[in-house]
C-alpha cells in the first residue's frame, strides 16, 4: 500500500501558503547587513546575519532583497540621513515582509528604512571606540604633543589622484606671502575596505622618518562621505593617537565628527582648510619673528643712541674731573717742591753750619795748630809715632816743631813708670 506523499513544490507551496497567512504583515527587524550587491537591473541582494555579542558568531542568516524602485528611494534616503552609504557591515532597522518562493526559497523583502537606528550604532560604536580609548590612557596624546611654530615640513598620506590632495598643494604653494612648505605624499587608499590598512601602513613609513617631518597631514577629497566608516575604526584612531608627531584631519567630511577627528591633534574641515591652517600658523610665526626684529633694531637703535649720549656725557664729565684733578694735583706738586726747596735749603744750612763746625774742629786738632800752641810731632818714615811701643834703638826719626824740624836717632829709650 502505497503512503500520500508530496512533490518538492507542493510542499514549498504549502510553506508558502503557511507563511502568508501566519506572517501577512511587515514586520520591523533589526540585524547586520551583509554581501550587498547591486546587480544591473537595479535590485539590491543581500544577507541579512545576527551575531552572539560575546562570541560575534553569526547565530541567524536570511537572504534579503531590496527591488530596483525601492531601493533607489531607500538608499538616497538613508545615505542622505546618515552620510553613510547602504553597504556590508552596517547594523540597519528594516521594515520587511516574510516571503516564500517555491523555487528561491525563503527571503526578506526589504520596504522601509530607519536610518535613526543606524545613526544610533554608528554613534554607539564610536563611543565605545572612544571609551576604550580613553580607558587605555591614549585619547588626548596627539592632542597634547606640541606643534612647532615653524611646522613647514608636512607628511602628507592621501591619495594621489585626489582632488582634494592637488588642492592642497596648491593651497600651499601659493599662500599669499610666499612662504615656503616641503610637502611628502605617502600614498594610501582613502575609502573602502582596504583603506584602515593602507593609512596605517602609511603612518608606519612615516615613522622611519619621523625626524624630516613637522607634522602629519591626512586629507580625502573627492570621494563620497558615505565612505567614512575606517576613520572610526579603533585600530586607525590608536595608531594617530599614539604617534609622535601631530597629526593633521582634514577628510572633507563637515556633518559628522570622526573619532580620528577626535584623537587628532587639529581637525580641519576639507584639505584646502587643512592647509589654510598650516599657513595660518607660519604667517603667525613670521609675522611675530618679523614684529621682534623691528622691535629688536628699534630697540637697538635707541639703546645705542643712548649709550652715545651717556658715553659723552661722560667723556665730558670725565675731561672735567680729570681736568680739576690734574690741577689738583698741580697744585699738589707745586706745594710739594715748595715744600722740598724750603727742607732742601733748610738742610743745606743745617749742613753748611754742621760742616763749618766740623771744620773748626778739624783746623783747632789739626797738627799744625798744635805745633803752634808749643806742642812737637815725632814721625818714623813719616808716620806719626805715638808711643814709645813704634820706636827701637837706631831708629831715625823725624820731630817736628812750629818753626821746622829735625832729625835724630833713637840711643835709648826710657818708658815712664806707672
Amino acid at each position: 500500500m502505497s503512503q500520500a506523499s508530496l512533490t518538492l513544490s507542493e510542499l514549498n507551496r504549502q510553506v508558502k501558503d503557511a507563511i502568508r497567512t501566519h506572517l501577512p504583515e511587515t514586520y520591523w527587524m533589526r540585524a547586520e547587513t551583509s554581501d550587498v550587491r547591486r546587480n544591473r537591473n537595479g535590485h539590491c541582494y543581500l544577507e541579512f546575519i545576527e551575531k552572539d555579542a560575546a562570541t560575534q558568531s553569526i547565530i541567524a542568516k536570511a537572504r534579503g532583497v531590496i527591488w530596483s524602485n525601492v531601493f533607489q528611494m531607500l538608499s538616497a534616503y538613508f545615505e542622505n540621513e546618515t552620510g553613510q552609504q547602504f553597504t556590508s557591515g552596517m547594523n540597519v532597522l528594516v521594515r520587511v515582509s516574510v516571503e516564500f518562493h517555491e523555487l528561491y526559497g525563503y527571503s526578506l523583502t526589504v520596504v522601509d528604512i530607519d536610518p535613526s537606528f543606524t545613526l544610533g550604532e554608528i554613534a554607539r560604536n564610536r563611543q565605545l571606540v572612544l571609551k576604550q580609548l580613553e580607558e587605555e590612557g591614549v585619547l588626548t596624546l596627539n592632542r597634547e604633543l606640541a606643534l612647532p611654530e615653524l611646522a613647514n615640513r608636512i607628511a602628507v598620506i592621501s591619495s594621489p589622484t585626489a582632488a582634494g590632495y592637488e588642492d592642497f598643494c596648491d593651497q600651499l604653494a601659493n599662500n599669499p606671502g610666499g612662504l615656503v612648505f616641503y610637502s611628502k605624499l605617502f600614498p594610501a587608499i582613502m575609502q573602502g575596505d582596504r583603506s584602515e590598512a593602507s593609512i596605517i601602513a602609511a603612518l608606519e613609513k612615516i615613522f622611519q622618518y619621523r625626524d624630516l617631518f613637522d607634522a602629519v597631514a591626512i586629507i580625502r577629497g573627492g570621494g563620497a562621505s558615505s565612505d567614512l566608516s575606517c576613520f572610526d575604526s579603533y585600530l586607525l584612531a590608536t595608531n594617530v593617537a599614539q604617534f609622535p608627531l601631530p597629526v593633521i584631519s582634514g577628510i572633507g567630511h563637515e556633518r559628522d565628527v570622526t573619532v580620528l577627528d577626535i584623537v587628532a591633534h587639529t581637525r580641519a574641515k576639507t584639505p584646502t582648510a587643512v592647509a589654510e591652517f598650516f599657513i595660518a600658523r607660519l604667517t603667525r610665526t613670521a609675522t611675530e619673528l618679523i614684529g621682534l626684529e623691528e622691535r629688536v633694531v628699534s630697540e637697538s637703535g635707541s639703546r645705542l643712541l643712548k649709550e652715545q649720549t651717556d658715553l659723552f656725557s661722560l667723556s665730558k664729565e670725565l675731561v672735567h674731573q680729570s681736568s680739576l684733578m690734574v690741577q689738583r694735583e698741580v697744585a699738589a706738586v707745586q706745594q710739594l717742591s715748595d715744600k722740598m726747596k724750603y727742607g732742601v735749603r733748610h738742610l743745606l744750612q743745617y749742613q753748611s753750619h754742621v760742616l763749618e763746625n766740623r771744620a773748626q774742629f778739624i783746623q783747632m786738632v789739626s797738627p799744625v795748630n798744635i805745633l803752634k800752641r808749643g806742642y812737637t810731632l815725632t814721625l818714623k818714615d813719616g808716620k806719626i809715632i805715638t808711643s814709645l811701643q813704634g820706636l827701637s834703638l837706631d831708629d831715625v826719626i823725624e820731630t817736628r816743631f812750629r818753626d821746622g824740624s829735625s832729625t835724630s836717632v833713637v840711643t835709648g829709650i826710657k818708658k815712664q813708670e806707672e
